[in-house]
């Protein structure tokens, strides 16, 4: 049977960084992948168009990784995002920089980013198998020596001297997420830090947000209330939907209401349509429109405010006639549409299921894990990158910064590691 230095559980982006560098390094790598293809993953992030990483300075980047962005501070020196982009360009894909400083491939296309790692993979001589699934590590006197893995139907023992598990979180279980790196982990003898959502979409109560479904706003402020204390907040876009609320700052903020909802407190989000008036600015706005354009109906007259999907929502909320003509409107009534629009607010009652989770938070505890080498703590040789560990980040780059600079770190480590 062919010996193998290495083997890497996962083709997704930890796991090809992880293999790639190991076999550059001169080992004999492995790469196995539980789907019929690589990168199943990574073929839908960024809507197909694969957010690769953001350039944002270490500093800001690090603020926007959970739970223990420390931890990352040796992989992040190793393998950054300057070494990404170097990396797909060498191999000749061309990147671009985009608002918010996210990279994305210039073709716009994820396949891009997926067919170039593969050819680099290859390259460096790693052998690949696709529909296979591991099902227990070879484990002997505290360390890894194996894995064992299903194939129709067969079952296969495969010796090596260091094994990678790189298999992702839970979410996007179609993709091949199916939380087996966890269980893995947990046969030998890691700790699990529950899982949950992360970056996922929230349902709401009532039909507020139901009305306006498909509805994309620019340029709001989000904020989260929990237990009637301000949280967090973010600006920029967000969406809704037949469920409740979704788009860019709804996903950011999402980690802080999942968990704050599972401890069984009250989360609300209120969303600012005008961040940039005041009260005393906003309300002039609108008396100056009433009185310019005063014989408009209300239900007119909101659409020169808001989208026209909205107008139905807050002729409700504020039981205004929409028959009623603008200059007929009560002051008190129009206080009441101006602090709406300042402070729109949704009770959540959920959110949405690990299928449409962009990542998980929780997973192996980087407590058991070496910061420097990402190898384990309690088994000798076994090393761990990506989605799999407990580490997630805010949208827009970061979660795939992190699997590319840990399956770096732990491809590179394994290597050159002289233990066996």
């Amino acid at each position: 049977m062919k010996s193998f230095d290495i083997i890497v559980i996962g083709a997704g982006a930890a796991g090809l960084l992880a293999a790639g560098r190991a076999a550059e390094l001169g080992a004999r790598v492995l790469l196995l992948e539980r789907n019929e293809r690589p990168g199943r993953k990574l073929l839908i992030t960024g809507k197909g168009r694969c957010n690769i990483t953001n350039t944002a300075p270490r500093s800001e980047f690090m603020k926007k990784v959970y739970p223990n962005p420390r931890f990352l501070k040796h992989a992040f020196a190793t393998f950054f995002t300057d070494d990404i982009i170097r990396l797909l360009n060498g191999q000749g894909m061309e990147t671009i920089v985009e608002r918010g400083d996210r990279v994305f491939p210039a073709s716009q296309k994820s396949v891009d980013v997926v067919d170039t790692l593969m050819r680099w993979v290859r390259k460096n001589g790693v052998e690949t198998r696709f529909d296979q699934r591991v099902e227990n590590l070879l484990l002997e006197n505290g360390k890894v020596t194996g894995v064992r893995l299903r194939h129709n139907e067969k079952v296969m023992d495969i010796p090596c001297g260091k094994v990678i598990i790189a298999t992702g979180g839970k979410s996007y279980p179609a993709t091949g997420s199916t939380g087996d790196g966890y269980r893995l982990a947990e046969e030998a003898g890691h700790s699990i830090v529950p899982l949950q959502q992360s970056l996922v979409p929230l349902e709401t109560a009532g039909d507020a947000a139901q009305k306006m479904q498909g509805l994309s706003l620019k340029n709001v402020k989000a904020s989260v209330w929990i237990d009637g204390k301000k949280a967090a907040d973010e600006f920029g876009e967000m969406l809704f939907t037949h469920f409740g609320l979704s788009g860019p700052i709804i996903l950011t903020l999402s980690r802080l209401m999942v968990t704050a909802l599972k401890e069984h407190k009250k989360v609300e989000v209120s969303v600012d349509l005008k961040p940039a008036l005041d009260e005393g600015k906003l309300d002039k706005r609108l008396l100056r429109d009433i009185n310019e354009q005063g014989r408009r109906k209300m239900s007119n007259m909101m659409r020169l405010w808001l989208p026209a999907a909205m107008v139905p929502v807050f002729l409700e909320i504020t039981a205004i006639d929409p028959e009623m003509e603008g200059h007929q409107l009560p002051a008190a009534l129009r206080r009441k549409t101006m602090l709406l629009m300042k402070d729109l607010r949704f009770k959540i009652t959920g959110c949405r299921s690990f299928k449409e989770a962009i990542i998980t938070a929780g997973g192996v505890s980087t407590k058991e894990i070496s910061p420097t080498t990402l190898e384990s703590k309690l088994i000798k040789n076994l090393y761990f990158a990506g989605e799999v560990l407990d580490l997630d980040a805010d949208t827009g780059g970061y979660n795939l910064q992190i699997a590319w600079s840990t399956g770096w770190l732990a491809g590179e480590a394994a290597a050159t590691s002289s233990e066996t």
